[in-house]
């Protein structure tokens, strides 16, 4: 693999150690940004036309699946944010050849992965989603849609692993037209599949599959061609055990992230169907549609510390650490920004954003309590996600699994196991909202500790990189 001597200006990453931290963070954050609100936005039409085409039943079995799914994601997210932040690191090192070999290891593990989780995914889809909370009523819906989606992982993984490798090797843009290609066929896509077609949650999950393989021949496109800064060539089809070690070891934070909210989901869906008063599938089906609203704005945080990744890396590995401490200051209050935006709509509006996934008003009631307590201090969420993230970015991954597992499930499963039983289904929403007040408060006191000894290191870095100069 090698890479290509005439880069323009705009997509040299060499920029990442030179230009202003606010123009970079426009550069390689808006893009990604615009990516996740396609993506989140999809997400939410795509459950609008369930909810609607299908009926309130189909919408608990999409709550039952969108943790499964997310489960299969984390395994191509393990390789994806590895590879990138790796790529990242040593380009700010100035060795451009070592990141180039990445590419092709990602792109074995991607489609290694996805056949190992396609095949054990089929063979247990249904023993699996009784685990995480199906019933009889909302079995065929969940098993219906899990079962294109795995159908569909070799893609999907490839696809997101050179999505991320795009962005983090200088081209943001073309990183973000790749997720809006993906989003865009998907939502034509999608209602034909349910209204005109009648495939009903099926349909969904083919137009997923549709989007995203679009997607995916654009990418591979990019990296086939020898104008792109780093790109295939015959010698990157080879596994490099040292570099597949570094990869695993970064990348297993945002892996722990998305599997302990799997599991996590399990014992939500659980408190909900054992103290709902009624039918416990309603509660499952409202917890899925706050859930769907609040990852609307994680995603969107999530597009933040993407952009912030590539200049966060580059700029550590070059021992900068004044840039890496302004990007970090200010990811930090957009993610408070986005965050609390999601804090002021939800309050203002639960009934209007309930409303608008289903027609029941039993579950447009649940989730309208739901919403009002669960996002209390969904603000802070902003900036411990930004915070966790820093640390995956510059390469320090135990910190970012410990700040992930804190959030998720250290703090929040004593607390779903100790309230649920007493106040019934607003347990479950109070402990969801004092899981994050407790971990955005753990986030920040390991941060202000954290950063005085890496400032140091990259300091005394920096002299000696003077001296040697």
């Amino acid at each position: 693999m090698s890479h290509s001597t005439s880069v323009a200006p705009s997509t040299n990453p060499n920029d990442l150690g030179t230009s202003s931290i606010g123009s970079l963070l426009l550069k390689y954050s808006l893009p990604a940004i615009i990516a996740s609100l396609a993506t989140s936005l999809y997400n939410i039409v795509d459950s609008i036309f369930i909810g609607r085409g299908v009926g309130a039943m189909a919408i608990t079995g999409l709550a039952i699946a969108f943790p499964l799914m997310n489960l299969v994601v984390a395994f191509c997210v393990l390789v994806a944010v590895g590879g990138s932040t790796i790529s990242s690191i040593f380009l700010g090192q100035r060795n451009a050849a070592k990141a180039a070999e990445v590419v092709g290891t990602v792109t074995i593990l991607c489609i290694t992965h996805s056949a190992v989780i396609m095949g054990i995914g089929l063979a247990f889809i249904d023993d699996i989603l009784f685990l995480f909370g199906a019933t009889e009523a909302t079995l065929p819906y969940a098993r219906e849609f899990m079962f294109i989606i795995l159908l569909g992982t070799p893609v999907s993984y490839v696809f997101l692993g050179l999505n991320n490798l795009m962005r983090a090797t200088g081209y943001p843009r073309k990183a973000m037209i790749s997720a809006l290609l993906s989003v865009g066929v998907n939502v034509i896509v999608a209602p034909l599949m349910i209204f005109v077609l009648k495939r009903g949650i099926a349909g969904a999950a083919m137009a997923t599959i549709i989007g995203q393989s679009s997607a995916f021949i654009w990418v591979l496109c990019h990296f086939c061609s020898k104008k792109s800064y780093i790109h295939f060539t015959r010698g990157c089809w080879r596994l490099q055990w040292n570099l597949v070690r570094k990869i695993y070891a970064i990348g297993l934070s945002p892996f722990l992230m998305n599997c302990c909210a799997c599991v996590v989901v399990v014992f939500i869906n659980k408190a909900l169907l054992s103290t709902a008063v009624g039918d416990g599938n309603l509660a499952v089906g409202a917890y899925g549609i706050i859930n769907r609203t609040a990852m609307f704005f994680v995603m969107v945080v999530f597009g933040i510390t993407q952009g912030m990744q590539p200049i966060l890396g580059y700029n550590y590995g070059a021992a900068q650490w004044e840039r890496v401490k302004a990007a970090l200051y200010k990811g930090i209050l957009l993610g408070v920004c986005v965050a609390g935006t999601g804090f002021l709509v939800t309050e203002l509006f639960p009934n209007v954003i309930s409303g608008m996934f289903t027609t029941d008003a039993s579950m447009i009631a649940i989730a309208r309590d739901g919403f009002r307590i669960f996002f209390m201090f969904y603000p802070l969420v902003g900036a411990q996600i930004v915070i966790q993230n820093y640390f995956q970015s510059i390469g320090k991954p135990k910190l970012s699994i410990f700040l992930s597992l804190t959030r998720q499930l250290i703090f929040l499963v004593p607390l779903l196991w100790i309230l649920p039983p007493r106040l019934g289904v607003d347990g479950v929403w109070i402990a969801l909202c004092s899981s994050d007040f407790i971990a955005f408060a753990l986030a920040l006191i390991t941060v202000i500790i954290m950063n005085k000894r890496i400032a140091r290191d990259l300091n005394k870095q920096q002299i000696k990189h003077d001296t040697e100069a």
